[in-house]
């Protein structure tokens, strides 16, 4: 298999507090997404909630998929004050979260 050239997918998967409000998760889920509207390195986004039968999720219970165009690009998306701004608020109601970075194979 080869590594893709410079596209790369960002993950983070995450854990909301309990007592962040369905409403509250929806409304970050929809500030997240638009992020691609107003940071251009951000080319996709999609995000869905935990469905395994594995039960394997460690607490984790949201999955957020984006798109890049290269390394490059996510370093201007991590430091883009937009995302900044939007990745504390998210930070301050989650209680678990990881994030990972990869370039898809062919």
């Amino acid at each position: 298999m080869e590594e893709a050239k410079g596209l790369v997918k960002h993950i983070v998967l995450a854990k909301f507090k309990d007592d962040v409000t369905p409403e509250k998760i929806e409304e970050l889920i929809n500030a997240y997404a638009n992020l691609v509207n107003l940071i251009p390195p951000m080319k996709s986004f999609h995000w869905g909630k935990d469905v395994s039968a594995e039960n394997l999720h460690q607490g984790f219970t949201h999955v957020f998929e984006s798109t890049f165009e290269s390394t490059e690009a996510i370093a201007e998306y991590v430091a883009h004050p937009t995302h900044v701004e939007f990745g504390n608020l998210l930070l301050s109601n989650l209680d678990k979260i990881l994030v990972i970075d990869y370039k898809p194979t062919s």
